[in-house]
């Protein structure tokens, strides 16, 4: 009697992510509020109003930009030293705010994803231009899930600039193909493509349609399915 040929497959083999890149404001806690407010405050004491409107032209951009922006709504000029100064006074009153902030500022689901990534053993990176980044981490109490910070205080270049996400892979020692970016920016999208990583923009896909992949909020997911949804 033949043995009757046994029929092998292949093991399915999963994708690999060496590290999970998490832009800070609105996608782990939502402090966007608070640096509107700030500007808001900034853009009454020279004479003018700041809608939630014009806010919206600020995400993903630097301080710098976002001040020479507002004072162009204002048809305001200052002069370098005044123009210095209204940069400080913003982050006076931005720390004012952000001081007062705990773990309620969290947004849905973020923790658990945090944990769901850790448990399967991939580097956690935060990439942001906030130069309050570790501050605000601590103040919820989410900093020990990061194994590194690239923030304002450590890069030159704002996004869509890739200088960031490419720090925070260098850090890690992690190839930038094998990072997937978490942004709620176009700009921040951009930059993630530029660095040649997987984005996946959290928010409204009209806005972020160039990411490879787009969801509302963390809840109800697990990384496992999102790197199933971009590879």
């Amino acid at each position: 009697m033949s043995d009757q040929a046994s029929v092998s497959s292949d093991p399915v083999v999963k994708p690999v992510i060496g590290c999970c890149i998490f832009d800070l404001d609105g996608v782990i806690v939502d402090t966007a509020k608070y640096h509107y407010l700030a500007w808001k405050r900034l853009a009454n004491s020279l004479g003018f109003d700041f809608t939630e409107a014009d806010n919206e032209h600020l995400k993903g951009v630097s301080r710098v930009e976002s001040l020479k922006l507002i004072l162009n709504i204002g048809s305001v000029e200052l002069t370098q030293a005044d123009f210095d100064t209204a940069l400080l006074n913003k982050n006076a009153w931005y720390l004012e705010y952000i001081n007062k902030i705990g773990p309620e500022e969290i947004l849905p689901g973020v923790s658990e994803f945090l944990t769901d990534v850790r448990t399967k053993g991939i580097k956690i990176a935060l990439g942001s231009a906030s130069k309050n980044a570790q501050l605000i981490l601590e103040r919820i109490k989410l900093l020990d899930q990061f194994d590194t910070i690239v923030d304002g205080n450590k890069v030159a270049n704002a996004k869509p600039d890739p200088e960031v996400f490419l720090k925070a892979a260098r850090e890690l020692g992690v190839a930038p193909a094998d990072c997937i970016v978490f942004e709620d920016a176009v700009a921040g999208v951009q930059a993630a493509l530029n660095a040649n990583m997987k984005v996946i923009g959290i928010g409204v896909d009209t806005v972020l349609q160039h990411a490879n992949l787009v969801i509302a909020n963390f809840q109800h997911t697990t990384i496992d399915e999102l790197v199933a949804k971009v590879s």
